[in-house]
């Protein structure tokens, strides 16, 4: 497989990520499509660097997966918080819990 087939799959996965965050309103489901997104900008930085053989992108890539799990664990505690105010999921009860 050619390295610009990779550089397509990432974005049309960016496409799909970005989409998703646009049209769903449930916060796991928004969740998911940042994650995707994040996981679509790696694969660039990867084919990337792989094209120009240096390692920098990689290292890179690498970071960005560590701080995606970082976001994970602070995502998921917010949503979780959600959830137990409003018993709901739902993007339109974010702004609910300033009060």
């Amino acid at each position: 497989m050619e390295l610009t087939n990779y550089l397509y799959l990432s974005v049309v996965l960016f496409a799909l990520g970005a989409t998703t965050v646009l049209l769903r309103r449930n916060t796991i489901v928004v969740f998911m499509g940042i994650e995707l997104m994040l996981n679509a900008t790696n694969l660039a930085l990867v084919t990337f660097a792989r094209m120009h053989g240096d390692v920098t992108g990689q290292v890179l890539a690498f970071f960005v997966m560590v701080v995606a799990a970082a976001e994970v664990v602070v995502g998921l505690a917010i949503i979780v918080t959600i959830f137990r105010a409003r018993r709901s999921a739902s993007v339109d009860d974010v702004n609910l819990l300033k009060s």
